[in-house]
Order: structure tokens, then C-alpha cells, then sequence
């Protein structure tokens, strides 16, 4: 078993590069499929996602090469197969597999996807999409099977402005007859990174990353490449680490206005740092003001960056409010910061915190991807010794971690059967 072993309290300077967007690649990668050709995606970060899609891909028959951060894809040779559970379950992101295979071949048959448990996390948005399209679902157990007789643009409202669904809906209308008009859209800068993708492929997307993305079908997707934009919530993990332990720390290949949310807050917060076009230079505050947060779709305070910065809160003085709007099992890590000395009282989507509390080494779990990076920076901070098991969730999503905290003086490093793995 991998754990991840933390000796807290080094001050971490120098610089960490952000790797590419995890949220625009895992849907980057399965819209490649929509091309009859071979496209080139760069900036492609280093995570199992990755490589649990890449699995998916070689299923069905097309041919990859990774060399780097550029991931070739070939998928003229494409064949439509049943995806099995073994690799639906890997992540959350297979389901972008759904409406891809629906748009080019009009049938899909395949598991419900997995991801961190965070949560109900219901597709009842993408299947109303696709049906509204023309498809007809069929649900039995977790496999599902949409077929279509052909697919026929229309106007589509969400019920909420759901990432995955405007995602996923924009690749069934990509190639479907006629006009698509998806209102109440996700906006994340992520969605126009795809939108991008699939224009230089030659689809007709306008209106990606505001609330109504107008869609006109075409029949051919032709040779294109894309670089996939960098990681927001990786920036945002490292510059919340950099407002607690930083000694001018450098985040850098970022782009500031993607974390807009966060700077604010730590504006608000009493935190110090210095941002220009593309990097944010921050040191560690020693008078954290407490705050009240609530989660939002983008481009409010987003879901993703709340369990990181939970951690700052447990440093700030006085008592903060944290509200989670967006799933209702965000507060899995709390009890392990309570277990490391920290003061947050929390129900199923709230919590209060009352701080600054110093934060002691112990053995804590990792229990979904961002939660494990909030153990990661309470380890970083904390007195003596943290282990962290349940690791998996943490490498599906953050490009080496271990090689980049290293490189700015943390003490961390992975363990698995008493043998050193430094290059994650």
C-alpha cells in the first residue's frame, strides 16, 4: 500500500509550475474520438486519469503515443465497443465516452462511471440531454445503453448549470442535424478549452464559457491539436499552501483570472501576494482574518478549491463559516483535521471553525482527491510526522506532486513496502 509520509514545518520557497487543467483534459481526451483523424493534445498532465483513459481509448482500437506532456491520438481505425465496468469505475470522467460514441456512432453501451465519493452524483442531466436529442435510454443495473435513430438539434435547458452535462450534451450536438442550443450552460474556462478543441477541429460552437453555447452539427471533424489550459485548482491548492508556509513562493503558468474566486477571499483573508500575467508570488501570513465561504458554480467560489482551503481556515483567528452548495458529501476530511488539533464543528454541508489552531502529525486518510490535497497541506504545516493512506485519490489528480513540493523544501516523499517512490 502507498502511503504518503510528511515531516511538517519546512517553509517552502522557490517556484511550482503548474501542469495542465485535469478537468479539460479528462474531456479533451475522449472528444479526440469525435475526429476521424489523429489530433495532438499538449500540456496533457501526469495523473492516472490519464492513463485510465488512455486505457479506454486502446478499447476501442485506437492507436496512442504519450511522449511528454503530448498525447497523440489516432482514431480513424475507431470501433464502438461496450465499455466495462473495470474501466468506467476508474473515474468520473469516462462518462465524456457517452455522448462521444453517441455523436459518431449513434449507439453506446457502457457502466456508470466512477469518481471520488463526494456525494450523489446522478448523469440524470446528460440523459435528458441526449434524449431530447433523439436518443433513447436504457438503464439495467449500472449499464447503460443509448441508441439513436439519428440525432436532431434542439433547444435544451439544464436543470443546473452542470459541468459534465453542457460537456457531455455538446458532444452528442456536435455532429447532430441542425442547431443545438444549450441554456443555463456551465461557464468554467475548462468548457471553452473543449469548445476550442472541437472548433479547430471544425464543429461550429459559439458561446462557451457564458450560459447559452449555440452548437450547429456537422458530418466531419478533421486534424487538429489543442494545449490544454493550466490547472486552476492545482494553482489554487499551492497558493492557499503558499498564504500558510510560503517564503516567496512562486506559482507559476497560471491564469489569474481562473481563480479570481480565491484571491478575493484571500484579499478579505489579510493574505499578502503578488500576481502578474501569468504567476502568483506569496509568503506565509501571520494574521489570518477568518472568513465566511460559500461554494458556487463557477466563476463564484468553486467546489473544488473548498477542502484545501479549509485547512487555511483552521490558521485563521477567529470563527469562519464554510458553506458546501454543490454536493452534500464535501466534509469527508474534517474529522482528520480535527484528529491533527483542529476546531471545525461540521454538519453534512457545513461547518464552522473556530482558529488559528496549531496542528499536530498523525495518521490520516486521503478521502477523495481534493480532501487528500487538504491532508497533504495540513500535513506541510503540521508539527512531526503525517501519513496519508489511501493515496490513489490524490495522484488520479494532482501532476507530480511529491517532485514539485520536494523541489521547494517540503519533506515528503511516497512509501510503498518500505521502498522510496520520489518521482510522482
Amino acid at each position: 500500500m502507498k502511503k504518503i509520509i510528511i515531516n511538517g514545518g519546512n517553509k517552502l520557497s522557490g517556484t511550482i509550475p503548474i501542469s495542465g487543467a485535469k478537468n479539460s483534459a479528462v474531456a479533451i481526451i475522449p472528444a479526440a474520438i469525435l475526429c476521424d483523424e489523429q489530433s495532438s493534445i499538449y500540456n496533457v498532465p501526469n495523473i492516472s486519469d490519464r492513463d485510465a483513459l488512455i486505457d479506454i481509448l486502446h478499447l476501442l482500437n485506437c492507436e496512442t503515443s504519450l511522449n511528454g506532456d503530448l498525447l497523440k491520438i489516432d482514431s480513424s481505425k475507431l470501433e464502438n465497443k461496450k465499455i466495462p465496468l473495470e474501466l468506467s469505475k476508474k473515474m468520473r470522467a469516462s462518462y465524456y465516452f457517452m455522448g462521444a460514441l453517441l455523436s459518431k456512432f449513434k449507439h453506446v453501451e457502457m457502466y456508470f462511471p466512477g469518481g471520488c465519493n463526494i456525494g450523489k452524483r446522478p448523469i440524470d442531466i446528460h440523459i435528458k440531454g441526449f434524449e431530447a436529442l433523439g436518443a433513447k435510454v436504457k438503464i439495467k443495473g449500472d449499464l447503460y445503453t443509448i441508441d439513436a435513430k439519428e440525432l436532431n438539434g434542439t433547444n435544451i435547458t439544464l436543470d443546473f448549470a452542470s459541468v459534465g452535462a453542457t460537456i457531455n450534451i455538446m458532444f452528442a450536438a456536435v455532429k447532430a442535424k441542425g442547431k443545438t442550443i444549450i441554456r443555463n450552460a456551465a461557464r468554467e474556462a475548462e468548457i471553452v478549452n473543449i469548445a476550442t478543441f472541437l472548433n479547430n477541429m471544425g464543429a461550429k460552437i459559439t458561446g462557451a464559457g457564458t450560459s447559452i453555447i449555440r452548437i450547429e452539427g456537422v458530418e466531419h471533424l478533421h486534424r487538429t491539436m489543442i494545449e490544454v489550459i493550466p490547472d486552476r485548482i492545482e494553482a489554487a491548492t499551492y497558493i492557499i499552501l503558499g498564504a500558510m508556509i510560503g517564503d516567496n513562493l512562486k506559482i507559476e503558468n497560471i491564469i489569474p483570472e481562473h481563480i479570481d474566486a480565491l484571491l478575493s477571499k484571500l484579499k478579505d483573508m489579510n493574505v499578502k501576494y503578488e500576481v502578474d500575467e501569468t504567476s502568483v508570488t506569496i509568503s506565509k501570513c501571520d494574521n489570518v482574518k477568518s472568513t465566511n465561504i460559500r461554494t458556487e458554480v463557477y466563476p463564484g467560489f468553486v467546489t473544488d478549491m473548498g477542502q484545501p482551503m479549509s485547512v487555511l481556515l483552521t490558521q485563521a483567528h477567529g470563527v469562519s463559516l464554510f458553506e458546501e452548495t454543490i454536493w452534500e458529501n464535501r466534509m469527508g476530511h474534517v474529522k482528520y483535521l480535527n484528529k491533527m488539533g483542529a476546531n471545525i464543528k461540521n454538519g453534512n454541508t457545513n461547518s464552522v471553525t473556530i482558529g488559528p489552531t496549531p496542528l499536530y502529525g498523525c495518521e490520516v486518510e486521503a478521502t477523495d482527491l481534493r480532501g487528500g490535497a487538504a491532508m497533504v497541506l495540513a500535513g506541510l504545516i503540521a508539527e512531526g510526522t503525517t501519513t496519508i493512506t489511501s493515496i490513489e485519490h490524490i495522484l488520479r489528480g494532482y501532476d507530480s506532486i511529491i517532485t514539485k513540493l520536494k523541489n521547494v523544501g517540503a519533506d515528503i516523499k511516497i512509501e510503498d513496502d518500505e521502498k522510496d517512490l520520489v518521482n510522482m
